[in-house]
């Protein structure tokens, strides 16, 4: 993932891009499991705020020090 995020909200397809994940599902599960970076309903559309994947990325690599 690049250090620098866009100032947009993020889709789960940007999520499949910058992590190289299989398919959009898996940013659902994460969803369902609350597993996964925070994320937001606009409408039916899933969104994401960077600075919350930003601190999901960070507390993920907190637990794997």
């Amino acid at each position: 993932m690049t250090t620098e995020l866009p100032s947009r909200f993020l889709t789960p397809d940007d999520l499949v891009d910058m992590f190289e994940l299989p398919s959009v599902e898996t940013v659902y599960q994460w969803r369902r499991k609350r597993t996964g970076p925070r994320g937001f309903r606009v409408g039916r559309h899933l969104r994401f705020d960077p600075n919350d994947v930003r601190a999901w990325v960070d507390s993920q690599l907190g637990e794997a020090a």
